[in-house]
């Protein structure tokens, strides 16, 4: 008896240093999930950032486009009167040229010496004043009509069609730049959209399956609401126990809630498996039945996937079916100690004994 109790002690303390390393395990992994988690959000943030500096550069460059488009409209516009007035202009010049060439043998510039001459003679043979007022007024009328010459003109017209040919250049580069970044956004949405409803369908076919086993019958579905979109749609859950209507998650009771829940959270772990799963209080609404159905699904997925679960519970029918109870005892005041409990090891050796 004293060798079996040796041999039952030795063993005893081989599972004492296997549960004292098993936290500094469990908190190495946890530290690993939670470094995880931080650069999967750091991740996400970094994506929405850069999602928002898109957003933000296409509405600047949405805005540029429309002030170089109005730059290049007003630019067209000033060009197009430029070359009006100088068609213009050199359509007169040259009649006024030809006339003056036909009529007077002389060129544009000695026309108003004849002018002069010719008013002069005419009054000579008894031009009146008041007509040759109005002769004088009409002259200076047509002479405004003509406009002022400007020598520039051909000058600016040239720098002005090689600011419209840039901004042309210009507006092409941003039209294409725009085209580019909204292509990409249409690749980012789509395939978003693609996972977001693989995801969804996979969830939701186990989230019925689970809801039937967890309660003997009924139906159960997720739906994509408010939205055409399922990037813009809202989720909402649906549940028919056995024997109620289908209604909505917040019209059943808090047992019905609980156990609808935990059906989801094993849908969403069926479709994606982690490594551990922490379950707090998940029980407490639960009554003896529903907590023997919640414990077998437990170790049913305990089976189907590589997650281990930890279950805080005072339930002690859920801490029965548990592999290990890890508690915490005060036997001195304001000392506490880690007490953990292998049951199948317990069930053995009570066995043996």
């Amino acid at each position: 008896r004293l060798a079996q109790l040796k041999s039952q002690l030795d063993a005893r303390q081989s599972n004492l240093q296997q549960a004292e390393a098993l936290p500094e395990t469990l908190n190495a992994r946890c530290k690993e999930l939670v470094d995880r988690l931080e650069t999967a959000e750091s991740e996400r943030k970094r994506a929405a950032d850069q999602l928002a500096s898109h957003e933000t550069a296409l509405r600047t460059v949405e805005q540029e486009l429309r002030e170089s488009t109005n730059l290049a409209m007003k630019a067209r516009e000033r060009l197009v009167e430029q070359k009006t007035r100088q068609e213009a202009s050199q359509a007169i010049i040259a009649d006024l040229n030809t006339r003056a060439a036909a009529q007077f043998n002389v060129q544009l510039e000695g026309l108003i010496n004849i002018a002069a001459d010719t008013f002069q003679s005419e009054e000579q043979d008894g031009l009146s004043e008041e007509e040759a007022e109005r002769r004088l007024t009409e002259i200076r009328f047509e002479r405004e009509r003509l406009g002022g010459v400007n020598m520039e003109a051909e000058t600016e017209a040239e720098l002005l069609q090689t600011r419209l040919n840039t901004q042309e250049l210009e507006q092409a580069d941003l039209s294409a730049a725009i085209e580019k970044l909204r292509q990409g956004i249409q690749e980012l949405n789509g395939e978003a959209r693609q996972r977001l409803v693989d995801a969804y369908e996979s969830v939701n076919t186990h989230f019925k399956s689970l809801f039937k086993t967890l309660f003997r019958g009924g139906e159960a579905e997720l739906r994509l609401v408010d939205a055409e979109d399922p990037l813009d749609a809202g989720l909402e859950i649906f549940a028919q126990p056995p024997g109620k209507r289908l209604g909505t998650l917040s019209l059943m009771s808090g047992g019905e809630q609980a156990l609808t829940a935990a059906a989801l959270i094993f849908a969403v772990f069926l479709s994606r498996p982690a490594p551990i799963c922490v379950l707090d209080e998940v029980d407490a609404p639960l009554d003896d039945a529903n907590v023997d159905r919640f414990c077998r699904m437990l170790n049913e997925m305990r089976q189907r996937t590589d997650t281990r679960f930890v279950v805080i519970t005072h339930n002690p029918v859920t801490m029965s079916r548990m592999d290990r109870l890890l508690g915490v005892t005060m036997r001195e005041q304001g000392v506490s100690k880690l007490v953990s409990v292998d049951l199948n090891a317990a069930e053995a050796l009570v066995a043996a004994e």
